[in-house]
C-alpha cells in the first residue's frame, strides 16, 4: 500500500510513500482523504490544479494538503486522484474527484486541518515517507 493511517490520541496520523518525493505527497494527499470518505466510491470527474509554496519540504506538505482541505470544503468536493510537481519551495499539483454525495461517498470523519505535529518528510533507503497528523 501506498499510504496508511494511524491513530494519535483523539486525531488520526497520514503517512504517504513513494519512490520519489512527489509520489509521496500524493499519496499522502490519497491518505487525509481516505480518512474522510471511502475513495473507491469517488469518480475522478473534475480536476483542480492547486499551487503552493513554503520554507521547507515538511511545511509545504501541510500547505498542500491543507490547501486541498480548503478547496474541498470551498467547492463541496471529494478527491481521489493526486498528481504532484515539486520544484524547490514550490509545488503545483492536480486533484480529480467530483461534487460530495453525502449517501454515495460513504463518510467516515470530518479533517478541519493538517497539523505541524508528527510532521515529517523524510528520505529512506531511497524511498520517501510524508507524514503528519491531521485534527478530526
Amino acid at each position: 500500500m501506498n499510504y496508511e493511517t494511524f491513530e494519535h490520541e483523539a486525531d488520526i496520523g497520514i503517512r504517504g510513500y513513494g519512490a520519489s518525493l512527489e509520489e509521496a505527497f500524493q499519496n499522502a494527499a490519497t491518505a487525509l482523504f481516505s480518512v474522510m470518505a471511502d475513495i473507491g466510491t469517488i469518480n475522478r470527474e473534475e480536476k483542480r490544479t492547486i499551487t503552493v509554496t513554503a520554507p521547507d519540504r515538511e511545511l509545504l506538505l501541510v500547505e498542500w494538503l491543507n490547501a486541498l482541505l480548503a478547496l474541498a470544503d470551498i467547492e463541496h468536493m471529494v478527491f481521489a486522484g493526486f498528481e504532484v510537481r515539486i520544484d524547490g519551495n514550490s509545488l503545483c499539483g492536480s486533484a480529480w474527484g467530483e461534487k460530495l454525495d453525502r449517501i454515495r461517498h460513504e463518510l467516515k470523519v470530518e479533517v478541519k486541518a493538517a497539523t505541524y505535529h508528527m510532521l515529517s518528510v523524510q528520505e529512506r533507503d531511497g524511498a520517501y515517507v510524508a507524514q503528519c497528523v491531521v485534527d478530526v
